[in-house]
């Protein structure tokens, strides 16, 4: 493996990127991308760079934000290489023209089809709080559609964003993709210029900016944001599969986690008996405190630090559990409080760290109020209780994602979607998704010369043309005046009859066809396979 001795965070010139972005177009127009050969030598590439740099890799993400070496491996090192190996192994699949569905038989004798084209030069801004995943899990459906791409890091995970340049550099076609470091002036020089696509993952505003910014050029965007998470507790739950999911849900990179839950609310019935598993979690979990132990990251920088500190400091809730911080290690406890107001700072401010707010509640009915009044469309909800009690919260709560008794296993599944809504995102990636996100599906006909008379009652004079279009193209109605649907042979009889004063060819025509529909489902009946709708 090579050194573990980190760059030093450097800029890239701003003056550059101009050309950079120029050369990266210049070799999409080329049609040198495309080759299915070459996506996958690319992509195969793009995985032993990060195998060479795995040490690299840890000690940044350590220097980063303290980040454990199991968290490493498990949520960016080994999810980016297993995204490729999955994309490798479809993609010659996922590129192949798809049969275009529910064509009616007079068109399909054009061959309507979907072909996948990637979309063109595309931009991808990371993330700081996992800064290998949501920069090269991006980056691999662009490479897989096809397209070429700028990828920009996030500055606030410096030491990461440098070993990233360093992968991209050294295993992929540098005419074809490119590492922008920096900050504001360099994403803002970024955005000046013409992208066939954004993906951007961060925060509400930042993500405001880039969706403006865009729409002056028409430019489509994938927007990962975050969201008020809520998790609900019913009192029918087992409050200790609760406390061990969702206190896992906030442990893992010291809860700065797009997708953990945001706030718990708990039928106060459950509510002692959660909290107390709570305490018996975490001890098991560790046993010496979590500050002395590996096993627990920090906050990536003092400014958020000092974020999730004055949250704390600003409410009015009682602190159950922990509550330490050190600003020296911008380290933060993990710390449950008890709040009653949803205006409470720990409720309407989204803490990107290790906070549990807990707020009792009634009932579920209550808890679904509250969540849809706080924010109406969060990235992930939580529902714990039983099947009839977390349908009723997926029925009522709209959010990007979901998981049902646990905390966010929706997200932690690398070949399922993930997106959200509203205010949470739009548009989504992972797996065939990412591929998907960065391709335009072309609809594409093709027209024999053989067909011409049959397609020539488009063309003018037409006189006398009316008729004869419509009866081969109108769709009769399953249903009736009053919005009600016609069932069963009443349906088959209002086809045979006709809507109106047909010709007589054209009711020859309808008979033929009746007649072939009879046949048929009277064969179906003598072998016991009448449909449903006509019982």
């Amino acid at each position: 493996m090579a050194s573990t001795k980190l760059v030093p965070f450097e800029s890239t010139a701003v003056e550059s990127i101009p050309s950079i972005v120029h050369q990266c177009q210049t070799t999409f127009r080329s049609q040198k991308t495309k080759p299915l050969s070459y996506r996958l030598v690319q992509l195969r590439k793009l995985y032993w760079g990060i195998v060479n740099n795995e040490d690299a890799l840890v000690e940044a993400c350590k220097q980063d934000l303290g980040k454990p070496t199991f968290e490493t491996f498990l949520t960016e090192i080994d999810w980016c290489k297993n995204d490729v190996v999955f994309v490798t192994k479809n993609l010659a699949k996922w590129m192949k023209d798809e049969p275009a569905p529910d064509i009616p038989l007079t068109n399909s004798m054009l061959r309507p089809r979907i072909k996948k084209d990637p979309l063109g030069t595309v931009l991808v801004i990371g993330a700081y709080n996992f800064p290998v995943q949501l920069s090269f899990g991006p980056l691999i459906g662009a490479i897989a559609a096809g397209c070429t791409a700028v990828l920009k890091p996030s500055e606030v995970s410096p030491a990461t964003a440098m070993v990233l340049k360093k992968i991209v550099e050294e295993s992929l076609d540098p005419s074809a993709y490119a590492v922008v470091n920096g900050g504001v002036p360099e994403t803002t020089a970024l955005l000046e210029e013409k992208w066939d696509k954004i993906f951007y993952t961060g925060g509400v505003v930042v993500g405001k900016i880039i969706a403006k910014k865009a729409a002056e050029t028409l430019t489509p965007v994938c927007l990962e944001l975050g969201g008020l998470n809520p998790a609900i507790i019913s009192k029918n739950a087992d409050p200790h599969l609760a406390a061990r999911r969702l206190l896992w849900g906030k442990l893992v990179n010291a809860g700065q986690v797009c997708i953990s839950q945001n706030y718990i609310m708990v039928d106060k019935e459950i509510l002692p008996a959660f909290v107390e598993q709570l305490k018996i979690t975490l001890k098991e979990f560790y046993p010496n405190g979590t500050k002395a132990s590996p096993d627990y990251g920090r906050i990536v920088n003092q400014r958020h630090f000092q974020r999730i500190k004055k949250m704390l400091d600003d409410s009015k809730g009682k602190i159950l559990i922990g509550g330490e911080v050190d600003e020296a290690e911008n380290f933060i406890d993990l710390t449950v409080v008890q709040v009653d107001d949803i205006n409470d700072s720990m409720i309407v401010n989204e803490s990107f760290g290790p906070l549990i707010p807990i707020l009792p509640v009634n009932d579920v009915e209550e808890a679904i109020r509250i969540a849809n009044t706080v924010h109406s469309t969060p990235l992930g909800l939580y529902a714990f209780g039983t099947k009839a009690e977390t349908n009723k919260m997926l029925n009522e709560i709209t959010s990007g994602g979901a998981s049902v008794n646990d905390a966010y296993f929706h997200g932690s599944i690398p070949t399922l979607a993930f997106g959200g809504v509203g205010e949470s995102g739009q548009g989504a990636y992972r797996g065939r998704a990412s591929f998907d996100t960065f391709t335009h599906r072309r609809s594409v006909t093709t027209t024999p010369g053989w067909v011409e008379k049959l397609i020539a009652i488009r063309y003018p004079p037409y006189a006398g043309k009316l008729a004869r279009y419509r009866l081969t193209s109108e769709l009769k109605p399953n249903f009736d005046r009053e919005g009600r649907e016609i069932r069963g042979i009443k349906y088959w009889l209002r086809f045979l009859l006709g809507m109106g004063s047909d010709s007589l060819k054209e009711a020859l025509v309808r008979w033929a066809i009746a007649a072939f529909v009879v046949v048929g489902l009277k064969k179906s009946a003598d072998a016991g396979k009448l449909p449903s709708y006509l019982k």
